[in-house]
């Protein structure tokens, strides 16, 4: 039987998810005993459990009469018909001096702002918005660092039911105009600088380029460095807030009214425009946020995300619970691998957010932060962007802090949130993500639907839940949407990951094997990706890699690249290793048939590697969106490694 990691002590009677549970009755007016329990009356009885969160979690509005209304397809469920919210009025909901927001930028500038003084910031951009003729349903874009001035500019729009949408400053003016441009926004706020890797980066011609191409009405533009630099046909942020007037009133609309429209990552095409509501994304995000994170209004909160990803949406979510909400922006390695525990400590984070990747990262440089730091106040981390290797989950249990809550979740962009995700009264076992998430009815399908208790398949969510989007942008008849997610088996949600349901005594837990479009398969089997990794980025010889499909000679053969640690050659001593460890480790299907070294690995601009891409290009099939990568050029190794090997 496997050993669990980490279990809930008594403290967890005491959570926001015990209380809730505590109150949550089957049909019958039972108690619910376990988890498994409780997750089933979630998605069995979808009225009453998401009536409770919006009661329990304390959402500001009114919910209407009719919880769900559904229809003959998933994409026609209706939730909260006839209610209406507003979703910065919900956030701003604590009105005092408490601390709301503290921004730490690489090069060491501190700022904080509280609660009363955020909420007359965002009034100030409301006001502004409003007086410009910016209506509910215009857009909003931010070509922004994480900062508090993005948040505040995201929060004003929302104020008055405006559609916020944002950038990272990294993406080159191409991958920019192929989001921004698709939405054509009536505001453009921008920044014309920012820290990263110890030098300041100057965006005053991208900008410029911007404001050119997307002549937007509002051309707003914050000083990086805090001084006067201004950009021709620009306002500057501080003089635009002192002009304005009173704040308005917080507009309330329907549930679904759009809020945000953030994209998919583009690499193989242009990006999707997803379209999420105002009202799916709040209770979403806040029961998770409330129940499965168990952030509370006493907490310090900190998620390391650049605007671009849609962990900065989640982690902004994170006012509604009333507690300190913590913003970095630059490299999370710079100018060791100790800066963001340096962070944990300074400002006594309870709730760390960070990538799997970032925990590789620390790992391999040989940081043993429990020695390092004190890490008094850290109880939660979080991990996602891909899935956390079994051998990650040791070293932040034995190097970092063994009374850690390990957080691993998934869900994605499409969603604004999670499809399983952790849990404080639930054990954590190596390798799993702790639960499936309350109110969605996830499940694995073989390939021809039928469920799968134990064994690996697509990801699926069976019924309706609140954050599906609310569309996309440009699909007037809906199709593009439904190819997205509902063409591979009829009515029901296809995520695009492949995953496993674990069965345990009283829950589940999931393991992520990679994304479905990903997966090898050789010989007629399928096998996911992170099998592969886990073996593979264990390796002190390896810093990272990527394996994709290649077809070869009437089948598909393993091809693995991988970035050698500095000073090391990929000779056939190290290939060798490489194979016995994939094949000890797993299985000999999974062992690569080519091996070859490349200097770098593709990456998109928020750090997810592009193994599709990847494919595209060793097959000589071009990829079409290179504006998607941060650095387009890194395809250009693989094209050429492969033809050595034909």
């Amino acid at each position: 039987m496997t050993t669990a990691l980490w279990q809930p002590g008594d403290e967890s009677q005491n959570s926001q998810l015990a209380n809730f549970w505590q109150q949550a009755r089957d049909n019958s007016g039972q108690p619910l005993p376990d988890y498994q329990s409780l997750h089933r009356w979630s998605v069995e009885q979808p009225a009453a459990f998401w009536q409770q969160v919006w009661d329990q979690c304390g959402v500001i509005g009114n919910p209407g009469d009719t919880v769900l209304t559904t229809g003959k397809t998933f994409q026609s469920a209706r939730w909260f018909a006839n209610g209406e919210l507003n979703y910065a009025e919900n956030l701003l909901k604590r009105n005092d001096s408490h601390t709301a927001v503290i921004s730490v930028l690489e090069d060491g500038t501190r700022s904080e702002i509280s609660y009363s003084a955020l909420r007359v910031a965002a009034g100030k951009v409301a006001a502004q918005l409003q007086a410009a003729g910016i209506k509910p349903g215009d857009r909003v874009a931010g070509f922004m660092p994480n900062r508090i001035e993005t948040l505040v500019a995201a929060l004003g729009a929302a104020w008055i039911g405006a559609v916020w949408s944002s950038c990272s400053p990294d993406f080159g003016v191409s991958g920019v105009l192929d989001r921004f441009g698709q939405i054509e926004p009536k505001v453009l706020l921008a920044c014309d600088g920012y820290h990263y890797n110890g030098k300041w980066i100057d965006l005053g011609e991208r900008i410029e380029a911007l404001h050119e191409a997307l002549k937007p009405e509002l051309f707003i533009v914050v000083p990086g460095r805090g001084d006067s630099s201004v950009v021709p046909k620009a306002l500057i942020w501080g003089a635009w807030l002192e002009a304005a007037g009173p704040a308005p009133d917080f507009i309330r609309l329907p549930f679904n009214h759009p809020l945000f429209i953030l994209y998919s990552s583009g690499t193989t095409g242009q990006p999707k425009c997803i379209v999420h509501g105002a009202g799916g994304t709040l209770l979403q995000q806040t029961k998770e946020l409330h129940l499965h994170a168990d952030v509370r209004a006493t907490d310090t909160f900190f998620y390391f995300t650049t605007c671009g990803w849609m962990m900065w949406n989640w982690l902004i979510c994170g006012l509604h619970t009333g507690a300190t909400l913590v913003l970095y922006d630059g490299n999370p390695a710079y100018p060791n691998t100790g800066r963001l525990f340096d962070l944990i400590d300074a400002e006594g984070i309870t709730h760390f957010g960070t990538s799997a990747k970032f925990v590789q990262a620390v790992e391999k440089s040989g940081l043993c932060p429990k020695d390092s730091h004190d890490l008094g106040t850290l109880r939660t981390l979080f991990s996602t962007g891909s899935p956390l290797l079994h051998e990650s989950y040791d070293y932040l249990y034995q190097q970092v802090k063994s009374s850690l809550l390990v957080s691993s979740i998934s869900g994605g962009t499409d969603i604004v949130s999670c499809f399983a995700l952790g849990n404080p009264m639930l054990p954590v076992y190596r390798g799993e993500l702790q639960c499936l998430g309350l109110g969605m009815d996830v499940a694995v399908f073989d390939d021809a639907g039928k469920p799968l208790a134990d064994s690996k398949g697509e990801l699926v969510c069976r019924s309706p839940f609140p954050s599906c989007p609310v569309s996309f942008w440009n699909d007037p008849d809906g199709q593009r949407f439904h190819d997205a997610y509902f063409a591979r088996f009829d009515g029901v949600w296809a995520h695009g990951d492949y995953a496993q349901l674990v069965p345990h005594a009283h829950h589940q837990g999931l393991i992520i094997h990679g994304r479905s479009d990903a997966v090898l398969n050789p010989g007629g089997v399928r096998i996911g990706t992170a099998e592969i990794y886990r073996q593979v980025e264990t390796l002190a010889e390896i810093r990272e890699a990527i394996v994709v499909g290649q077809q070869f000679d009437g089948d598909v053969r393993v091809v693995l690249f991988v970035v050698t640690a500095e000073g090391v050659t990929l000779d056939e001593e190290l290939q060798a290793r490489i194979r016995k460890a994939i094949r000890q480790g797993a299985t000999p299907r999974h062992v690569p048939a080519v091996i070859l070294a490349v200097p770098e690995i593709p990456r998109t601009v928020s750090g997810k590697i592009v193994e599709l891409a990847v494919r595209e290009v060793i097959h000589g099939r071009p990829v079409t969106n290179r504006n998607a990568l941060a650095k387009p050029d890194a395809l250009n190794h693989f094209a050429q490694r492969i033809e050595l090997e034909k």
